[in-house]
């Protein structure tokens, strides 16, 4: 079973921050017929190259339902597994499935180089050093297996932002790209990278596929949460929370994901989208699901910032663009106790008025698509960090 308690403190080591802006919140599960060992080698871009001092957190549980649930629900807790081995590895200049020669660093647990994980643990690595080069990837490498079939390992089934590969196998200390395929729809992640460093403050993005980035170009780190990241700079870190498909009300099961929000200094929310559409939310249910996400990570931490964003566009019509009018009015007008401050995210990305209710074409993803492109990305990126200068306390 879940246990708030294994969630606790991401951020209790505070010589830590999060050292990237990729999102790798869970909204899927591993669910095979049969027990497998497989290897994921994934390339990051880190905030900070050189010198590095790194561990990871990981919560083995779903944060966000995909689609309708029926294969992953925010807070199901996943399955028993286990890690056969871990390293951290000079990526290189290109994501290529192979790491720079001599490079690997074992990632142990308490020393030991493998691990057995429980239906809903929350873990830390041991810490490992490594030094990157300016320009170089991150390579994280790791082969978990299962004993079972079932449900087992919560990972993102979106869109890929990064590259990665996998292969059948145990095949983490491999340093070429024998036998690994190129991953698709398939990152599988520690919950969180983190590496020694001293912030002045630590911001958490709580959102969904918006936040998140999905339909930006792999690789590019053009979507909003990693151009404020880049704009703030490493004096503040960011932990990027948004989810695919995640919606208001799985943060207010009050389970895994909305623990890891509880974690910030700053937090900024940016939901209700999927909550309008798939999740067909009425405005006065969508409202009170952000109050009590506000409400509960106040009660966390009552010296937190929090920051609650206006609901995107998303091309709605009918009852769901009336309800996205009412939402976003009331967030304007009135938001819920305990929110220090508006951002309009949806003033960037609306047209004019009255067709305020659809994103610009210019920032769409396709013509049928209204996720934001890199394009808005950059817009978003560009008016948050002007609006958060000029009104942080």
């Amino acid at each position: 079973m879940y246990s708030q308690e294994n969630q606790a403190s991401v951020f209790s080591q505070s010589e830590y921050t999060s050292a990237m802006a990729l999102s790798t919140a869970a909204n899927y599960i591993m669910n095979w017929a049969e027990p497998f060992t497989r290897t994921y080698r994934t390339y990051i871009r880190l905030r900070e190259n050189g010198s590095l001092t790194l561990k990871f957190w990981h919560s083995n549980a779903v944060d966000s339902t995909w689609d309708l649930g029926g294969e992953a629900r925010g807070s199901e807790p996943g399955g028993k597994w286990s890690i056969e081995a871990a390293y951290f590895a000079d990526g290189g200049l290109k994501p290529d499935g192979t790491v720079m020669p001599g490079s690997q660093v074992p990632v142990t647990f308490l020393g030991e180089t493998a691990k057995h994980v429980a239906p809903g643990e929350a873990f830390w690595s041991d810490e490992a050093a490594l030094v990157l080069p300016e320009g170089h990837y991150l390579a994280f490498t790791w082969t978990i297996r299962t004993a079972a079939p079932g449900k087992t390992f919560p990972y993102n089934v979106e869109g890929m932002l990064v590259s990665a590969y996998d292969a059948p196998g145990n095949y983490a200390g491999q340093e070429s790209d024998a036998a690994f395929s190129e991953s698709d729809k398939l990152l599988v992640l520690p919950s969180y990278i983190g590496y020694k460093k001293k912030v002045d403050k630590k911001l958490v993005f709580l959102g969904d596929s918006i936040t998140q980035g999905v339909r930006t170009a792999k690789d590019e780190y053009s979507y909003w949460a990693a151009r404020i990241a880049e704009g703030l700079g490493t004096g503040y870190g960011l932990w990027n929370l948004g989810s695919g498909w995640g919606r208001a009300y799985d943060a207010a099961t009050d389970g895994a994901w909305l623990n890891k929000a509880k974690q910030g200094d700053e937090v900024l929310i940016v939901l209700g989208v999927n909550d309008l559409d798939i999740g067909k939310r009425s405005a006065a249910e969508l409202l009170a699901d952000l109050a009590f996400i506000v409400s509960s990570i106040r009660e966390a931490n009552p010296e937190v910032e929090i920051i609650l964003g206006t609901v995107p566009p998303f091309n709605f019509e009918g009852e769901r663009e009336e309800a996205w009018r009412c939402v976003n009015t009331q967030i304007l007008t009135a938001p819920p106790a305990g929110v220090n401050r508006v951002f309009d995210i949806a003033a960037v990305l609306s047209m004019p008025a009255p067709l305020d209710h659809k994103v610009r074409a210019e920032y769409m993803s396709n013509t049928d698509d209204p996720h934001p492109n890199g394009t808005a990305g950059k817009a978003v990126a560009d008016a948050f960090l002007k609006w958060y200068g000029e009104t942080i306390g």
